[in-house]
């Protein structure tokens, strides 16, 4: 790999493996091509990263060196689906933000190894999320936004409001590939690549990222996707081979995302928000199951958030988010309790 993990790589072209489904595609190849080297991200988000525990850590102790025989230090962070919308190592860079508009937001995230508490160095994190507005690039058309319209991830057979202007149930077009229950990988529709990125952890299994804190769409809470590839090799083509050993979602407390919603150009979306407790990928168990720990001026967030959390993963397993999927013509009770297809 060029460059070090206090740099930001940028990637020439976007080259990807897309031929043919994504299942079908050989899953632990990553290969990501550098061009040069930028700027170091910026800690802080309005100031400086404040020290102390990561989510999920007790302040003032340190992980166990090692746990005892059968005994496990940390609680799993919760395995999620990996959504419709997931491009393989296409960006090798820290600072995802691009010319997006939004609150600034700095990712800082901790993998460990769940039974031994050591960090998990030299992995490959990757990040994902829509803008501010709900657009997910690669995927703008599929995309709904603030303007509403179709959900592109919402369970198959859940209604999100009926239409004014056609007969109940008369379909309008094709349904978005990648949507409803099918939990498939939708195929790229454009060149776009903003906030999305690929960076690996240091010594201490840290990784930091910079981006905007995400919007929203319908059908699904505020979140960041993620995954966190392992036992692979660093190469001046990026990332070779390993395997995938945790693919998850990061989540936004209410208060947060509320702040949010009252800074241009979160304020500017017309779509019915879905909340955490009303979402059907978050497990509603705190840190486990995603939910980062955030820092910001609360009298003023478009300032800039800080989040944080601790991953713990098992780095000999394989979780690509993507064996779960509900079936087409699956009940919308099933449907509703997997989500399979959220984005």
């Amino acid at each position: 790999m060029t460059g070090n993990s206090g740099n930001t790589a940028n990637t020439a072209g976007a080259e990807n493996d897309q031929q043919g489904p994504r299942h079908k595609r050989d899953l632990t190849r990553r290969k990501v091509v550098v061009a040069g080297a930028g700027a170091a991200v910026a800690v802080g988000a309005g100031g400086a990263l404040a020290a102390g525990a990561f989510a999920g850590e007790k302040s003032g102790t340190k992980p166990k060196a090692a746990a005892s025989a059968g005994e496990v230090c940390y609680k799993l962070t919760s395995e999620t689906t990996e959504g419709p919308y997931y491009i393989d190592a296409d960006k090798l860079r820290q600072d995802i933000t691009e010319d997006k508009e939004g609150i600034p937001l700095t990712l800082a995230l901790k993998v460990i190894d769940s039974e031994t508490c050591k960090p998990v160095a030299n992995a490959a994190v990757d990040i994902w999320h829509c803008d501010a507005l709900g657009i997910y690039s690669g995927y703008e058309s599929l995309s709904t936004g603030g303007g509403g319209g179709a959900p592109t991830d919402a369970p198959s057979g859940t209604p999100t409001g009926t239409p004014t202007d056609v007969p109940t149930g008369t379909p309008t077009g094709e349904p978005p590939s990648g949507g409803g229950g099918g939990g498939g990988h939708s195929e790229p529709t454009d060149d776009e690549r903003y906030l999305r990125g690929t960076w690996k952890t240091d010594g201490r299994g840290r990784v930091t990222f910079k981006t905007i804190f995400p919007g929203w769409y319908r059908g699904r809470t505020v979140h960041i996707h993620t995954k966190v590839h392992v036992n692979g090799e660093w190469t001046d083509a990026g990332y070779e081979g390993g395997n995938t050993c945790h693919t998850g979602q990061f989540f936004f407390d209410e208060e947060s995302v509320l702040a949010s919603a009252e800074v241009e150009p979160y304020s500017t979306s017309t779509t019915e928000r879905t909340t955490l407790t009303e979402d059907t990928i978050y497990d509603q168990s705190g840190v486990q199951g995603g939910l980062l720990q955030l820092k910001y001026n609360k009298k003023n967030i478009a300032k800039g958030v800080v989040g944080s959390i601790t991953l713990g993963v098992e780095p000999d397993a394989t979780h690509e988010g993507t064996d779960d999927a509900v079936q087409p013509g699956a009940s919308a009770t099933a449907s509703a309790e997997t989500s399979a297809s959220a984005g």
